[in-house]
């Protein structure tokens, strides 16, 4: 359903002044961006978690003078932040601030940990810390050029914590966070080939569920015992194996069910981890409690369905064996994604306009300290060449159907897929400064996400693209009706509702930090 948009001459005149503006803005708050990005990066708050970036957010959006909603949907560390130039559509945009656990690393070319911490903290991947912060920037430039060439509407950027476990957005959508936009744009840096410096076309990421069973111990007493029979006093006598056991029975036999599932089936996967420790103890006493996460990616619904039933059937028979009963406490239910290639192509034309990011001299020589302290030559262009390429929508969409099946319509997850359902969504990907040669370290990644002439390339191409398709929704009604229409349509075909009947998993034992006389440390709760 490929669709193409015109704009008239008038809109074209009032767009074209208002990416100068925003451009400008861009342009002269480059150094601001850059220690904001480096920040978040530095605060490195896993997932539910984000105390310091949410709150950084909230504070940063409030002087630039937009209404904030804290702890929206019922999450501590979500915020929604709304700016009105008067009547006329809204556009949504929207930051992720979280980190991933056993992932700490400097903001330097060498493997190091962040100051006072260790290797096992949180530490910016993908990198949040640069997805969240060319939202922020493209939203800005937006607003500036809003107020200055008088162009009515409004904006909104939601922080959407724990996308890391596909949290937040689920939630947002059941409570009718994206109701009533016009658009939502969704940015992420680039980080699996061929979507480098392009916009998703037909493949959109797919459903996730994600969900804890919790075993519990709580009558060890009765497991093994005839009726009437005392407490086992002696060390020697028979005990419930408790919830340790539970939890690694569940471990072992959802493995075995994925490997009898996986082959009859292409493009999915189902993630575990082991969140609760145990208790700190070497006596025969039954470990009381111990939870364990799932998170499944498959294409459909139905699929995420009956993988839900399998596991399900599977942790009530761990349960029994193991003397314990099991909880199950919901994490994520998102949707697979709708496609909108009328919003696509608007946003792909921003891109041709903006271009691929340029990175220095001074950034390619870090980029080479980082293939040499990874034990590589280093290449006098150390970047792949993808990097600073442009690759079209339609093109990027041929190479990744290449390894789906023809009957898959989405592949991978990635919980934006919810907004699409709410209005018309276009994915944007900027590139994020990925080495030639390797294999490399999962550090060096890492490390090249962080370091400020490296990364700030990626944020402030991703706020040029951001705001100069959002200008060109809220100039054009014909580009923005087009969009409408085609979500309609879509939409029509097999409408999904929310699926987010749960509330905010915030009481979970997520790893986070914790400030003691000792300073601030990581920490894992029981």
């Amino acid at each position: 359903m490929h669709q193409t948009t015109s704009k008239t001459s008038s809109a074209k005149t009032v767009c074209d002044g208002a990416v100068e503006t925003a451009d400008a803005l861009i342009a002269a708050r480059a150094s601001d961006i850059s220690e904001w990005t480096a920040q978040i990066f530095d605060f490195a708050e896993p997932a539910w978690r984000e105390y310091r970036s949410a709150a950084w957010y909230v504070e940063r959006l409030r002087a630039e003078g937009f209404e904030v909603e804290e702890g929206s949907a019922g999450m501590p560390t979500a915020f929604c932040a709304r700016w009105s130039n008067g009547d006329g559509p809204v556009i949504g945009m929207y930051s992720e601030y979280d980190a991933v656990p056993g992932n700490c690393q400097a903001a330097r070319p060498e493997r190091a940990p962040r100051d006072g911490l260790g290797y096992v903290a949180a530490g910016h991947t993908d990198p949040h810390s640069a997805l969240g912060m060319g939202s922020l920037t493209g939203l800005l430039a937006t607003k500036a050029a809003m107020e200055k060439h008088n162009i009515p509407g409004g904006l909104q950027l939601t922080g959407e914590p724990a996308e890391k476990v596909r949290g937040s957005k689920p939630l947002h959508a059941a409570a009718g966070y994206y109701d009533g936009l016009a658009a939502m744009l969704s940015f992420h840096p680039f980080y699996m080939l061929p979507l480098c410096n392009t916009v998703r076309w037909d493949t959109h990421c797919g459903a996730a569920y994600s969900f804890v069973y919790r075993f519990i111990c709580d009558t060890p007493e009765t497991w093994g015992a005839k009726d009437g029979a005392p407490i086992p006093q002696s060390h020697s006598d028979i005990r419930a194996p408790g919830a340790n056991d539970a939890l690694m029975l569940m471990y072992q036999n959802a493995r075995a069910l994925r490997d009898s599932m996986l082959p009859h089936r292409g493009g999915w996967s189902l993630s575990e981890s082991i969140l609760a420790t145990g208790q700190a103890t070497a006596d025969n006493l039954p470990a009381l409690r111990a939870d364990i996460q799932y998170m499944m990616r498959v294409p459909d619904l139905t699929m995420a369905e009956q993988l839900t039933a399998q596991l399900d059937r599977v942790a009530e028979a761990a349960a029994q064996l193991a003397g314990c009963r099991v909880e199950k406490h919901w994490v994520c239910k998102s949707r697979p994604g709708l496609a909108n290639h009328a919003l696509a192509q608007v946003t792909y034309d921003a891109l041709q306009e903006v271009g691929a990011p340029e990175w220095t001299e001074e950034a390619l020589e870090l980029a080479r300290e980082v293939q040499r302290a990874c034990g590589q030559d280093p290449d006098a262009q150390p970047l792949i060449p993808e990097c600073d390429q442009l690759i079209s929508p339609q093109e990027a969409e041929e190479i990744l159907r290449r390894d789906l099946p023809p009957s898959q319509r989405n592949s991978t997850s990635d919980d934006y897929t919810d907004m699409s359902w709410h209005a018309p969504c276009s994915r944007l990907y900027i590139a994020r400064p990925a080495l030639r040669g390797g294999p490399y370290p999962s550090w060096a990644m890492n490390a090249l996400g962080g370091m400020p002439p490296l990364i700030d390339p990626t944020v402030l191409t991703a706020g040029r693209v951001l705001s100069r398709t959002a200008l060109r929704l809220l100039t054009d009604p014909e580009a923005r009706d087009a969009a409408w229409t085609e979500f309609e349509a879509r939409k029509a075909e097999a409408d999904i509702p929310p699926l987010a009947d749960y509330p905010a998993p915030i009481d979970l034992p997520w790893p986070e930090y914790v400030e003691t006389v000792r300073g601030r440390h990581w920490h894992i709760p029981g």
